[in-house]
């Protein structure tokens, strides 16, 4: 009979399908039977219409069972008709078993659905991923309880379609991301089981501070990379860079986590965060100083606000029952340290709080590397391993350490281990079978951050990269992606101009005066207002001599011609989201002081390009040219100034070897790079100071190439690296942001007059 004139109930229908298939017919059955002592007449229809509705896209016996098995499980949720059905739909595109798999997955995961609106998004997310990614659909039914949290699987649909976007069309980058192998899932999944994070608390973190410290802090996120215990908070100079996310931590035991990270890191600064040489220290003597350091600061910190006590207190819960390791006797020292009521068996632990209750100031940093020495060789003579890569500084609350270290100077016996301890703080970049590096960590999904427009952009260059430790240049060792620039609001950079309106007209005066320029003199002319004596005197010894004399004896003058070239490199790193008091952000400042010169470079008509930047890991530095050297300053090149957005961070030195290959093929007889930053080297996988001392060896390598490289760096302090990047002739520190768009002109126009 065909299914048009079968018009018998869909349990029947059902039944005398599967009649002749003996290994269906029986399971069949054994399942009608306990569903109907459950469902009533109409439910337990629909659930025949839903096994029919696998039967007609030949799902297969593994997905009929799966669905019968389901059924089972949520025969009190109801809706079992419908999940059928659902599962029918994903046949069509991925096929059986794929379909199974998500019937499995349903099981697992349905508890966790508030209702039929949220059980619809979890089918509807699925079925996306099986038109678009169809071998994908299994990995991510085997890891539904990873993916899908109670009260956010808008936050699943909101993965299938971020990492169907980040692949594209190239599949092993979608089974890396489905497999949470890819940086950017793994980033995703743990904002699933955290917050409020660094985007939440940002603002609050800077009020504490502020008020704790009496200055506003430079504070930037640190992307997660992967690890389950999520990165350290990382002091880099003046910058602090807390965990974007921290996995596993929600609600009020989120907040005051990051509040107890970042009070603790910005009392280092405070207090004073010493650069101890590495030289020999062995990774042992590293951890403990640093420990010891962290104890001290803490102190100072405690007797200045006590309420901190209560703060940090809570982390230090570690006791003799945690085990025998290395690991664990150090988070018994931490806690002895900081509260010396703490008594331990260890006897390591007592010689701790006996050598830092005998210092009688606290305010010397130099105490932490002498007690870190003295507890290091007790912990070398009892024979005890430290492990070095696995080390991750406890309590959870405290910086990764590293940026109490100058790894400048690391002895060839000890470097080795150094960096093992190095890595294991960093965040991990680990590198597929193919050898390729996997995708670099991206902006975590949930919450919309600011970040350079244009998706992953175009590969269009690898440069090298110093490695100050090793003292080594490590070849293709960064690569440089140009995103495409998205054009802004013109209108607002335009109005902000008009209130700069005094500034803009001191500058008019800077263009009049290099207009008119200044005069060279001229010798052996043909004309002129002036004898040239040399010459003169030359063409009568000719004149005796019975030569014929060369009659170009006179002089004149005339202006110098302009030949100049000028790139203009902006950092638009997350830092230049810093709020002002009049509301505009640190990038608004540096778009009107580059919308200055640009307005005064193309009055000048000097050949010049503006080049933003910003980055990402050392696989994703990000360039967006605002405007080519052959492109004229228009009405589209302002927007696209005016478009430009903050986010992620600073890798410098691969920014001027870029700007440097930008510049180079311009017929120029001078050519100029001002670099316009407002804060330090940073990136996620890199120490500041291996950054700091890359960005120094370009300067001197595009010295030597001809072209001079000048820092405008906004740094309110006087302690930024400006001047050690660039040199101290070379680098200009501007101590108000207010200042930045005269400075900038004033510095170009004193440099073009060289």
């Amino acid at each position: 009979m065909s299914a048009v004139l079968d018009i018998a109930a869909p349990l029947d229908r059902l039944a005398r399908l599967l009649a002749g298939r003996d290994g269906l017919a029986g399971v069949f059955a054994d399942a009608r039977r306990r569903l109907s002592m459950r469902l009533d007449e109409d439910a337990l229809e629909d659930w025949g219409a839903g096994g029919l509705a696998l039967l007609e896209v030949n799902a297969g016996p593994g997905c009929l069972l799966a669905y019968w098995c389901a059924s089972l499980e949520l025969a009190a949720h109801g809706g079992l008709g419908e999940m059928a059905r659902q599962a029918a739909a994903i046949c069509r595109e991925a096929g059986g078993k794929a379909a199974a798999a998500t019937l499995d997955a349903f099981v697992r995961i349905e508890p966790r659905l508030a209702g039929a609106r949220e059980r619809d998004i979890w089918w509807r997310a699925l079925l996306t991923l099986a038109r678009a990614a169809p071998d994908c659909v299994e990995l991510v039914a085997e890891r539904a309880e990873k993916l899908v949290r109670s009260g956010l699987v808008a936050a699943f649909a909101d993965f299938i379609e971020a990492g169907l976007k980040a692949a594209g069309r190239d599949r092993a980058k979608r089974r890396a991301f489905f497999t949470l192998e890819d940086r950017l899932a793994q980033a995703m999944v743990a904002r699933f089981s955290a917050g409020p994070g660094f985007a939440e608390l940002e603002a609050e973190l800077k009020t504490v501070l502020t008020a704790l410290w009496g200055t506003m802090p430079n504070l930037q996120p640190l992307p997660f990379a992967g690890r389950e215990t999520g990165p350290r908070v990382n002091i880099a100079g003046p910058v602090i860079r807390l965990p974007e996310v921290v996995p596993g931590i929600a609600g009020e035991a989120s907040r005051r986590l990051y509040l107890a990270a970042a009070i603790h890191a910005s009392a280092h600064l405070f207090f004073g965060n010493p650069r101890f040489p590495v030289r020999k220290f062995k990774p042992v003597q590293i951890a403990l100083a640093g420990l010891v350091e962290d104890a001290r600061i803490e102190a100072l910190a405690m007797r200045r606000y006590p309420g901190l006590a209560r703060l940090w207190a809570p982390y230090h819960d570690a006791t003799p029952e945690d085990g025998p390791t290395v690991a664990a006797l150090l988070r018994r020292v931490a806690r002895g340290l900081f509260d010396p009521t703490y008594a331990d068996p260890d006897a390591l632990v007592g010689k701790a709080q006996a050598l830092f209750a005998s210092v009688g100031d606290l305010h010397d940093p130099a105490l932490s590397l002498g007690i870190g020495t003295r507890l290091a060789n007790d912990i070398g003579q009892r024979r005890l391993r430290f492990d070095a890569r696995g080390h991750v500084a406890e309590p959870a609350y405290r910086d990764d350490g590293l940026g109490l270290w100058d790894f400048s100077d690391i002895d060839p016996e000890a470097t080795d281990a150094v960096e093992l301890m190095v890595e294991a703080a960093r965040i991990e970049r680990r590198e597929a079978e193919d050898g390729r590096e996997d995708e670099p960590s991206r902006e975590p999904a949930g919450r919309a951050r600011p970040r350079p427009a244009g998706g992953e952009g175009a590969v269009v260059a690898t440069y090298p990269e110093w490695d100050a430790a090793a003292g080594v240049e490590r070849p293709d060792w960064t690569t440089v992606r140009e995103m495409m620039p998205v054009a802004g609001d013109a209108r607002i950079l335009q109005r902000a101009l008009d209130r700069a309106a005094p500034v803009r007209a001191r500058i008019a005066r800077l263009v009049k005066a290099a207009k008119v320029g200044r005069a060279v003199r001229l010798k052996r002319q043909a004309e002129g207002h002036d004898l040239d004596i040399d010459a003169a005197i030359e063409a009568a010894i000719a004149r005796h001599a019975g030569e014929v004399p060369d009659l170009r004896v006179f002089r004149s003058t005339a202006l110098i011609q302009r030949d100049l070239a000028v790139l203009v490199l902006v950092d638009v790193s997350q830092s230049t989201r810093e709020k002002l008091a009049d509301g505009s952000s640190v990038l608004d400042v540096e778009k009107l002081a580059v919308a200055m010169l640009a307005e005064a470079l193309d009055k000048l008509g000097d050949d010049f390009a503006l080049l933003a930047f910003a980055s990402n890991g050392r696989g994703d530095v990000r360039a967006t040219l605002v405007k080519g050297f052959s492109e004229t300053y228009d009405a589209e090149a302002a927007a696209r100034l005016a478009g430009l957005s903050p986010g992620l961070s600073t890798r410098l030195g691969t920014a001027l070897r870029h700007a440097g290959a930008v510049i180079a093929p311009v017929r120029s007889f001078r050519k100029l790079i001002l670099v316009l930053t407002d804060g330090e080297p940073s990136d996620i996988d890199a120490a500041a100071g291996d950054l700091v001392a890359d960005a120094r060896r370009v300067v001197l390598q595009l010295r030597a190439q001809g072209v001079d490289t000048f820092g405008v760096t906004l740094d309110p302090a006087g302690v930024g690296s400006g001047p050690t990047i660039f040199g101290q002739a070379n680098a200009m520190p501007v101590r108000r942001v207010e200042d930045l768009p005269m400075r900038l002109s004033e510095l170009y126009f004193r440099l073009a007059r060289r």
